[in-house]
């Protein structure tokens, strides 16, 4: 399984690497999150019926975080499931995406409202695929990588806080830092793989950054980590407002991501819908929407039940960090 970008850049790569995959079949799956739907997954089922796919057949997910969401889950269901393996190629797949045994694929625009708990059989990471990306996709990887500092570790937020991601990739110890990133995500997962209590912790920043990604996909689509990143801060400022986080931490957070990720100017009638997308989550129960907040750098406060007037000044709060208010 490849996207148009992966079939372009990295396929070659793969398939001269690995003399046994010279006769393996592949199937070219559509760039972009607006193409993570139902109506693709059928045609690839289809097409893996053709071709004659069989349980003991094998998948490789050679991709992004997209790649490897959408083929896990068609994986995942063909044939009541078939083993599949993640090649993760850029930032935001090597450390987050392809890490956990999270497959899914978005219902109109809310993000994952299909999907499976599978774990892929394995994972290989080559920080060699980094070199093929865009800036925009590294600074997007970069937001997980910086979330996992923010709910796990202080001094790796220390760390990653001090880096510029566009040059990391020529950082002598990148493999070290791409391993303690994926190191904190594996814990988690392997203490809690159906995301009942501290797998949930993942969370942080994605309850308002879904929000936000969703309505963008709608209108001008900006990448999973970007949207990830304002809802971070969004979250940070909820965290403050509850006397979790303090003022030089919150500061410290939003003065750094606002250097690096740019603002996105939501209307009222915006911020409205915004809250609408929040409000169906699937991360929400009977009692209201889920949110992970910070209770200082490092540590986290998971299901926490916030308001949809408080979901409206935390996205009023990334306009007033960025207009410097």
């Amino acid at each position: 399984m490849v996207d148009e970008n992966t079939h372009d850049h990295c396929l070659e790569y793969l398939l001269t690497t690995f003399a046994e995959l010279e006769t393996a079949e592949v199937m070219l799956l559509p760039a972009g999150e607006e193409n993570k739907v139902l109506e693709v997954c059928f045609q690839v089922w289809e097409a893996m019926s053709e071709y004659g796919i069989v349980r003991s057949d094998l998948v490789i997910n050679l991709g992004g975080g997209v790649v490897t969401d959408m083929g896990g889950f068609i994986a995942s269901v063909f044939k009541r499931g078939i083993d599949f393996v993640h090649v993760p190629t850029s930032l935001l797949a090597m450390v987050d995406a392809a890490i956990g045994g999270k497959t899914g694929i978005d219902l109109g625009p809310f993000k994952n409202q299909i999907g499976t708990f599978t774990q892929p059989a394995a994972i290989y990471i080559d920080p060699a695929f980094l070199q093929t990306l865009p800036e925009e996709e590294l600074v997007s990887g970069y937001a997980e990588m910086l979330k996992h500092g923010l709910i796990a570790d202080k001094k790796l937020w220390e760390l990653f806080s001090s880096l510029d991601p566009i040059r990391m990739v020529e950082n002598e110890h990148l493999i070290d830092i791409i391993a303690r990133s994926v190191d904190i995500k594996a814990a988690i997962v392997n203490e809690d793989p159906k995301e009942n209590y501290v797998r949930k912790s993942l969370n942080f920043g994605h309850t308002i950054g879904h929000g936000i990604e969703g309505f963008c996909l709608m209108n001008d689509p900006i990448t999973h980590g970007h949207a990830v990143a304002l809802g971070m801060m969004a979250e940070s400022y909820l965290s403050l407002k509850r006397e979790l986080l303090s003022q030089r931490e919150y500061m410290w957070i939003t003065n750094y991501l606002s250097q690096i990720y740019d603002h996105i100017l939501l209307t009222e009638e915006a911020k409205q819908e915004v809250i609408r997308l929040i409000q169906n989550d699937k991360k929400n129960d009977q009692e209201g929407v889920r949110c992970v907040l910070l209770n200082g750098i490092g540590k986290v406060k998971i299901d926490e039940i916030i308001t949809d007037a408080e979901i409206h000044d935390a996205l009023q709060s990334i306009d007033n960090t960025f207009s410097g208010n």
